[in-house]
């Protein structure tokens, strides 16, 4: 299952923050955010463009582990009455900067590191997913059509998985623990490219494979239609579903990021 390399992780960034800045002239950027009910539209974006510049400063200072005290992503509600005008230059600009504070280091570096992993490749990977997914977000609100890369949906899917899934189970144990036992297995796969990943559940803790095996249950659909599944920004019907569909609403609602 390919993943993009870390140039086009820092191209997307910027990719996808243009493509969601080119659906906001003439919209309403008060109106509420079905996927995220408790921020409007602008406020989504003040939050995307507060975790670019979040990561950019910690790139750019060489912090050696992120620093939690700097992130003012959740802050946002203080903001109103704001258009595409104001809003626009001011996303792409956090966005380049980013991308551009990337470009300069090693990607290897342990800077911004998190878990042991090097801050670079983390951030590239998990800033050019967030803001893909917060694209969705935004033109499902304002009801604009919303397509995407096949292999830029392949690499979100598998940061999912390496990501988003053993953070729920380390963030919540309690939540998450009744999610493993005996014959626990999801299989995610997609019709459109060359991508499936095998969730297993019998051990103490998730391990993910990659390739086609039989599993307690089974997601089939387009990749892009399963990264909005597991990031529960669409209910898995209209998908198919093998075998036991309430391990896989219990899954999907047990892992949350």
């Amino acid at each position: 299952m390919g993943m993009l390399s870390y140039e086009r992780r820092c191209a997307e960034i910027v990719n996808q923050t243009s493509l969601l800045v080119s659906t906001l002239d003439g919209f309403d950027l008060g109106k509420q955010v079905p996927s995220t009910p408790d921020w409007t539209v602008n406020q989504l974006l003040r939050h995307l463009g507060h975790a670019h510049r979040w990561a950019d400063e910690m790139i750019r200072e060489k912090l050696p582990e992120i620093d939690l005290t700097r992130n003012r992503a959740q802050d946002v509600a203080s903001y109103a009455g704001e258009t595409a005008a104001e809003l626009g230059p001011w996303l792409m600009e956090g966005a380049s900067s980013l991308s551009s504070a990337l470009q300069a280091v090693d990607p290897n570096e342990m800077i911004a590191s998190m878990g042991g992993h090097p801050g670079p490749r983390m951030w590239s990977r998990r800033m050019a997913n967030e803001t893909v997914i917060h694209r969705w977000d935004v033109v499902n609100a304002l009801g604009v059509p919303f397509e995407i890369a096949p292999e830029v949906a392949q690499d979100a899917l598998r940061e999912w998985t390496d990501f988003a899934l053993p953070y729920s189970f380390l963030r919540w144990p309690a939540e998450t623990a009744p999610l493993l036992g005996p014959g626990r297995t999801v299989h995610l796969h997609a019709t459109d490219v060359p991508a499936e990943l095998v969730i297993d559940l019998t051990g103490p803790r998730p391990v993910v494979r990659e390739g086609h095996e039989k599993a307690a249950v089974a997601l089939r659909g387009p990749v892009v239609e399963l990264v909005l599944a597991v990031y529960r920004r669409r209910p898995v019907e209209g998908l198919e579903v093998f075998g036991d569909a309430e391990l896989l609403d219990e899954f999907l609602a047990g892992v949350r990021f």
